[in-house]
């Protein structure tokens, strides 16, 4: 069994394209690590900070981070497959381009985030904050938004076809030139003041 690594301090450590396999880490500091290229399998990360990080070109695959904080972070080029990001906060993140498939992003913050052509399609977006940030032209089909906050979420262009949206999210986001499905055009109707029939 895997001992936990509980408040250690890797500040400014240097793991280039370091493998790490089923490590516990809970509230470590990593600021301004240099973990470029990390490939994490079947690790756990909790209130981790993760300030002015480089992660780039980084590879996780069933790892959680839970609570942890990406601030000024490197994450462009990096791959999150079947992983959960529970709670945890983006902020001026460098994240492009960034592959997430099968990613549980429940309770995130990626207020004013830049994700543009970015895939998240069947992503869980659950009541993760979305505030302001740039979705134009990304793939979000079969998404789960519900209950996520979208005032001034640009989706211009993007494919939301099959995407579970609440009625506040349609009258809060920029949804011009926005693909969606005939289900999705009359709950937007319906939320932006339409009377149909």
């Amino acid at each position: 069994m895997t001992t936990p690594e509980i408040d250690e301090n890797y500040r400014e450590a240097v793991f280039p394209e370091a493998r790490w396999e089923r490590r516990e880490f809970e509230r470590c500091d990593f600021t301004e690590a240099d973990l470029r290229g990390l490939v994490t399998e079947g690790c756990t990360f909790t209130g981790c900070n993760f300030t002015r990080t480089d992660l780039g070109d980084s590879r996780h695959h069933a790892t959680a981070f839970r609570q942890c904080t990406f601030d000024r972070t490197v994450l462009g080029g990096s791959e999150f497959t079947a992983c959960t990001l529970l709670g945890s906060m983006f902020l001026e993140c460098r994240l492009r381009p960034w592959t997430v498939r099968e990613v549980d992003l429940t309770l995130v913050g990626l207020s004013g985030c830049d994700l543009r052509k970015t895939d998240l399609s069947g992503l869980r977006f659950r009541e993760a904050n979305l505030i302001d940030a740039d979705l134009r032209d990304s793939d979000l089909r079969n998404s789960d938004l519900t209950g996520a906050r979208l005032t001034g979420t640009k989706l211009t262009g993007s494919d939301l076809r099959g995407a579970r949206i609440d009625a506040d999210g349609y009258a809060q986001a920029v949804l011009r030139g926005a693909r969606v499905d005939l289900e999705m055009a009359v709950s937007f109707a319906a939320a932006n003041g339409l009377v149909i029939g």
